[in-house]
C-alpha cells in the first residue's frame, strides 16, 4: 500500500498500451531539489507499490548526494521476449510519458534495461536529455565504467575505516555479479581487499584465499555463472548470507535478506549495492543484533552522480571524482554521526535527506506550476 506524507508521491502513473500489451508505472515521488531522477526496470514482479518504494529511495539518494535531482522510478511487466518486442514495449513506455519527461522524469538503466535500451527511449521520446545512461555516441558515460559499483566499493572502504577493519586484512562477500557486483568486486580487489565469495542467480563460489575479478568475470562469461570459477567451492547462492565475514554486499535485487534469512546473517557490516535489498524492519533487526547497515541510497549513489556529470556534459573522469567525494562524505557522515547517538544508519541518513527536502519545500511556491 502507498502511503502519502509530506514528501509525495506526487504523481502515480498507470500505463497501458492495449495494442502490444504493455503494462507499466511511473511514480513521480518528489521534485523540490530538481526534477526526478530513478532508472526503469523490466521484470515480471514490477508492482505499482515497488516502484514508489524505489521511487522514494531515490528522493532520498539524490537529497542526501546533494546533486539537483528529486526521486522518481520507472518500471515495465516484462514476462520476456525478443529484441522486437522489447523494443516495442520501451518506444510505447516513453511515448506514453512524453508529456512529464525531462521537467519532471529523467530515466536510466536499471534491471533488464541498459544502453541500448535507453539509446531506444531516448529516441521515442525525441529528447536526448530525456534519459542518462546512453550510448556514447548519444553523449552518454560508457557503462562498462562502472560507476555505481564504484561508488559502492568506497562506500564499503569507508564502512570499514569507520569500525577499524582493516581493508588489506577484510573478508568480503558479494551477492550479485551485474553490473554493480562486478565492479564493485573489481574495485575492492584493487584495493587490497579479499572477495572470498560472490554468488549470481545460478549459484555461489567460495574461495577462502580470494577470488580474482578477472577470473569470476571470465566463468561468467564462459559458463554463464560465477558459480563456475575454477579451484572454487561451488554452493547454493542463498548460503553466502551465512558466511563469517566482515563485509556482506548484497547487489542484485530487491528483497534478498528478508524474514526467511535475516537470522542467518553473520556480517559485520551489509552495504547494501542493490536498490532495496532489504526493508526497514530488517535493517532495524540487523541493527539490534549489532550489524552496521550501510542503506542503498547512501552507498549505491554512484550511478545517480554519475547520471548527474552526464546531464551536465562532465567527463567521465569528473564523474569519478565526483563519486569518489559525495559518497565517502555521506558515508562516513551518516557512520561517525551512529557511533554518537547509537542510531542505526538509516534513519541518520534519512534524517539528513529530509532537512534538505524541507529546506527546498520551503523555498517552493506551488508543487504544480
Amino acid at each position: 500500500m502507498i502511503k502519502h506524507d509530506q514528501f509525495g508521491p506526487e504523481r502515480i502513473i498507470e500505463i497501458y498500451d492495449a495494442k502490444i500489451g504493455m503494462r507499466g508505472f511511473l511514480v513521480i515521488d518528489n521534485t523540490v531539489l530538481g526534477p526526478g531522477k530513478g532508472g526503469f526496470r523490466m521484470t515480471p514482479m514490477v508492482t505499482k507499490e515497488e516502484i514508489f518504494r524505489l521511487a522514494r529511495a531515490m528522493t532520498y539518494k539524490n537529497a542526501l548526494a546533494d546533486v539537483h535531482f528529486g526521486g522518481a522510478k520507472g518500471g515495465i511487466i516484462w514476462s520476456g521476449g525478443d529484441q522486437k518486442k522489447k523494443k516495442l514495449f520501451i518506444e510505447s513506455f516513453a511515448r506514453a510519458i512524453r508529456p512529464f519527461l525531462v521537467t519532471h522524469y529523467i530515466s536510466a538503466p536499471d534491471i533488464n534495461t541498459g544502453e541500448r535500451e535507453m539509446a531506444w527511449f531516448v529516441g521515442a521520446a525525441k529528447n536526448r536529455k530525456a534519459a542518462t545512461g546512453k550510448p556514447k555516441r548519444l553523449g552518454g558515460l560508457p557503462h562498462e565504467l562502472g560507476s555505481t559499483g564504484f561508488g559502492v566499493a568506497h562506500s564499503a572502504r569507508v564502512a570499514m575505516e569507520v569500525h577499524g577493519i582493516d581493508l588489506s586484512k577484510a573478508r568480503v562477500a558479494i551477492e550479485g555479479f551485474g553490473n554493480v557486483g562486478s565492479f564493485t568486486h573489481k574495485y575492492l580487489e584493487s584495493w587490497g581487499a579479499k572477495i572470498i565469495a560472490v554468488a549470481d542467480s545460478r549459484g555461489m563460489a567460495l574461495l577462502e584465499r580470494g577470488l580474482r575479478y578477472e577470473k569470476a568475470a571470465a566463468a561468467k562469461k564462459n559458463k554463464g555463472s560465477v558459480s563456475e570459477y575454477a579451484g572454487a567451492k561451488k554452493l547454493p547462492r542463498d548460503k553466502i548470507f551465512e558466511l563469517e565475514v566482515d563485509v556482506l554486499i548484497p547487489a542484485s535485487i530487491t528483497d534478498v535478506i528478508n524474514e526467511t534469512n535475516k537470522d542467518l546473517v553473520k556480517a559485520r557490516i551489509v552495504v547494501e549495492g542493490a536498490n532495496i535489498p532489504m526493508q526497514e524492519p530488517i535493517e532495524a533487526h540487523l541493527a539490534r543484533r549489532g550489524v552496521t547497515v550501510v542503506p542503498d541510497f547512501v552507498a549505491n549513489a554512484g550511478g545517480v552522480i554519475s547520471s548527474y556529470a552526464e546531464y551536465h556534459g562532465l567527463s567521465a573522469k569528473k564523474a569519478f571524482a565526483l563519486i569518489e567525494e559525495k559518497i565517502t562524505k555521506s558515508t562516513r557522515a551518516v557512520l561517525q554521526s551512529c557511533q554518537v547517538e547509537k542510531c542505526y544508519p538509516r534513519r541518520t541518513a534519512m534524517e539528513l535527506a529530509e532537512k534538505k527536502l524541507l529546506l527546498g519545500a520551503k523555498k517552493r511556491k506551488n508543487t504544480f506550476a
